[in-house]
């Protein structure tokens, strides 16, 4: 489904898919386990040491006060029919939205999200077996069409995903081998039918060669943004020894990201869906 296919989605002025903003809008998604959230964090501490921009890391659910509530219900609750959960999930993202993304992207600042609609598609859609389109349709009404310039892919199979992880598995972690696979093809053939968006990136490979390969696609991106008091060295584009935080830089995380110190440095890279 294309952005002028979705019924109510604006395509004018500060709204829509590519909105005439100073900022830049990134998200990273990928299974259970795959290593977005720790590239996430190299991503931003690269940006911040070439670019004088703001960089705003942010996450779904959860990225505002009310965000946490519904993080909780969804993950941590009780079982719950796919059509609460798709709705739970679009009512996070809009007031994400509507609180953080927009008004950041409106000062010019660079937002990376650990997931975004994309999500809702491919667990809602491919892992529940909801209809793609009713759940897209869903995101694109409740973020009135924004979609992100970038969206980073690190793919990798269900097994290896979930052998990483640490913690007790929460509840979309634990809902089996069928379900991941699903949202896994969900997630690439997403990929597949909109390549300018996505960068799929092969998640066993290192840390470090998984950040160049993004920093790559990012310094094009970064160029090529309106002014906003933002300088970048094209030179950069191999990242020099990036870290969970660069020195004094200009990194903000969002409240409700802020509260969990893992993210303060390659962090477990949690499910959330």
């Amino acid at each position: 489904m294309s952005h002028s296919d979705v019924p109510g989605a604006a395509a004018a002025g500060d709204r829509g898919a590519h909105p005439a903003w100073p900022g830049l809008f990134v998200s990273f998604e990928g299974g259970d386990g795959a290593g977005k959230s720790t590239q996430l964090v190299r991503a931003a501490a690269w940006i911040a040491s070439v670019t004088s921009r703001e960089v705003v890391r942010t996450r779904e659910p959860g990225g505002t006060a009310l965000g946490q509530v519904l993080r909780t219900l969804v993950l941590h609750g009780e079982d719950l029919d796919p059509r609460t959960e798709a709705l739970i999930y679009a009512a996070d993202r809009a007031q994400h939205v509507a609180e953080v993304i927009r008004p950041a992207l409106r000062r010019g600042a660079v937002v990376l999200t650990d997931r975004y609609l994309d999500s809702s598609v491919a667990y809602q859609a491919g892992g529940r077996e909801l209809g793609a389109d009713d759940v897209e349709r869903l995101s694109f009404w409740a973020t009135d069409g924004l979609l992100p310039q970038l969206t980073v892919l690190l793919d990798v199979s269900p097994g290896r995903g979930l052998a990483r992880l640490s913690d007790a598995p929460d509840r979309l972690e634990r809902a089996g081998d069928v379900f991941h696979l699903r949202t896994r093809q969900a997630f690439l053939d997403r990929a597949a039918a909109d390549p300018g968006r996505w960068l799929v990136l092969d998640a066993s490979r290192s840390r470090e060669e998984l950040t160049e390969q993004i920093v790559a696609r990012l310094v094009p991106l970064l160029a090529a943004l309106p002014p906003a008091g933002s300088t970048l060295d094209p030179q950069a584009v191999r990242p020099r020894s990036v870290r969970g935080e660069a020195e004094g830089a200009r990194v903000v995380s969002t409240p409700a990201e802020a509260m969990h110190p893992e993210n303060a440095a390659p962090p477990r890279d949690e499910g959330a869906w």
